[in-house]
């Protein structure tokens, strides 16, 4: 059976942090490991995630929740330990206030691996937007393609975090870039499908929505910085005429 470690990054994040906690509290798949990466925080968040942990503990199911509470160099930062601590087959990043689809999502992830099958690197899905009442209120722009390729994110993140479930195994040797501060899963995610490319192993689509996303995160407070910063690691994977045509295209349509 195939195991999943799911990483929650936080920080005074009590108002918030519930929502996430349930969704994963409540999924009727058995193997779940929760890593809760808190990077001190000053509230009720770690208490709230305590309880969390009690509840889970008292289920007859295979729920295991870590938590870790100490300062940190920032979201990446606290995602790398996170990396370092997972154990499972596939690794998610779902941050405080974001959640999963449904009860059932790891279900429907799971059933998308045959018996027996070489591991895909990469399992991927679509993505909802929910505003702080949980209300969904649109789907993701972007839209994930039927086929994915690193070179595909040239035309931008199409496949939002919350919804890329890497190898754990890739992920342990793909640390998150600590030189960015807002777009390093950008990044991540490429250098993950990069490597699955060399290494020949699929990317395969799970075809539903997998993931609500709650808009508002730092990449959309800083979104100024983020593009900037995105720019740059385009330019790095896919250099720089491509990235600055890639760009063009996308003021040209914003115009007209």
């Amino acid at each position: 059976m195939i195991r999943f470690s799911i990483v929650t990054v936080c920080f005074n994040a009590a108002d918030i942090i519930e929502d996430t906690l349930r969704s994963i509290e409540h999924q009727t798949y058995p193997s779940i490991e929760h890593i809760i990466i808190d990077g001190s925080s000053k509230d009720k968040t770690v208490e709230l995630c305590q309880k969390y942990r009690e509840r889970c503990m008292g289920k007859d199911l295979d729920h295991e929740v870590i938590i870790i509470s100490e300062p940190d160099c920032g979201i990446y930062d606290a995602m790398n330990k996170g990396i370092r601590k997972a154990t499972g087959d596939y690794i998610l990043f779902l941050n405080s206030g974001d959640q999963l689809a449904a009860n059932d999502t790891l279900d429907i992830v799971a059933s998308c691996v045959g018996e027996g099958e070489t591991l895909p690197a990469v399992l991927y899905g679509d993505t909802d937007i929910i505003n702080n009442e949980g209300i969904v209120v649109g789907r993701r722009e972007k839209r994930p393609p039927q086929t994915l390729t690193w070179k595909k994110f040239k035309w931008g993140m199409l496949v939002c975090h919350q919804a890329f479930y890497a190898r754990t195994d890739l992920a342990k040797e793909t640390a998150y870039n600590l030189r960015y501060r807002y777009s390093s899963d950008v990044d991540w995610c490429i250098r993950i499908m990069k490597e699955a490319a060399r290494r020949r192993l699929t990317i395969r689509n799970i075809n539903t929505t997998t993931a609500l996303f709650l808009d508002g995160g730092a990449t959309t407070r800083h979104h100024q910085a983020s593009l900037r910063e995105r720019f740059r690691i385009m330019q790095h994977h896919y250099g720089i005429v491509t990235t600055t045509i890639v760009h063009l295209w996308f003021a040209a349509k914003k115009i007209f």
